[in-house]
């Protein structure tokens, strides 16, 4: 049997992230349930963590570990506090007030927030296709919100929306700063987990939300920190450093919604909303317009 080509893999295990990122909705969605936030980003911040250290254990980079630990501690810090408390506490209040179909789909237009945030910050320029990409996603993101009801602009919960288009600027914001972040990607992550653990702990004593832990939501969590925030970075960057056509296994992105759809109406049995399919065919055209730009620039 002739042993699979590294493209081949690339898209294996693209594939395999895209299809675990597709049930992070859902793991949301039935975790709000029976925890708040702030109980399933501290449980889900520590199981990540030890997945993290396990992994850098077997690799043998600890030692590489705690001297990154000690010299960057301020930028461990710092892209912790962004990254994961700010960016997903906020994100996990939009999930709990929207239902996750919509958070979902509207947290799927950062990449377009990250183009326009990069003008200022990286002076990077804008182009038409920008443009264009930018109104079909935000587009979208009104007809989802208003329920189809676009010419009213009577918002379904504007305050969901809100959280919601403010994670992206986070998660955004996040990834603008982290071009100049010298860290490796692994050893990175690690140490923005290990920092933003107390602080995440602190913030749940300070809140009153360390008791009242529910079983059924624990495991959500659980299964959050492990798929969602570890071994996807994991498995992606994996991806990444094997294929030879970056956009090819980028392009794997888009049927991450569509199938986050399916689980969210079959497992979390969330009625899915024809505006809500018509709105993310909008932002998924956008992404689609920027990524064709992109690649034909390069």
């Amino acid at each position: 049997m002739r042993p699979l080509s590294n493209n081949t893999k690339a898209l294996l295990f693209g594939l395999l992230t895209v299809i675990l990122w597709s049930t992070v909705a859902t793991a949301f969605s039935l975790s709000l349930k029976s925890l708040t936030p702030t109980q399933l980003l501290l449980i889900a911040c520590g199981m990540s963590l030890v997945f993290l250290l396990c992994l850098l254990t077997l690799q043998g980079n600890l030692g590489e570990l705690r001297k990154a630990a000690i010299s960057s501690w301020r930028t461990s810090l710092f892209f912790g506090t962004i990254n994961p408390f700010i960016y997903y506490l906020i994100l996990l209040k939009a999930y709990q007030i929207l239902p996750a179909q919509e958070a979902q789909a509207i947290n799927y237009t950062w990449a377009i927030t990250l183009s326009f945030m990069a003008v200022p910050i990286l002076k990077q320029s804008l182009r038409l296709p920008d443009y264009i990409a930018a109104a079909s996603c935000y587009f979208g993101v009104l007809y989802i919100s208003t329920r189809g009801e676009v010419s009213s602009l009577e918002f379904s919960n504007l305050v969901g929306v809100g959280f919601a288009l403010f994670s992206t600027f986070i998660w955004a914001l996040y990834w603008l700063l982290n071009t100049k972040d010298t860290r490796p990607s692994q050893i990175g992550l690690t140490l923005n987990f290990a920092f933003a653990l107390p602080i995440i702990f602190v913030y749940a004593a300070v809140t009153g939300e360390l008791s009242n832990l529910k079983t059924e939501g624990i495991w959500g969590a659980i299964y959050i920190g492990l798929f969602e925030m570890g071994l996807s970075f994991v498995l992606w960057n994996h991806a990444l450093k094997l294929t030879s056509n970056t956009s090819q296994v980028a392009n794997l992105i888009f049927l991450a919604p569509l199938l986050s759809i399916i689980w969210l109406s079959q497992l979390a049995n969330e009625l899915i909303l024809p505006s809500t399919l018509i709105g993310l065919a909008c932002i998924l055209f956008g992404l689609f317009i920027q990524n064709w730009a992109k690649r034909n620039k390069a």
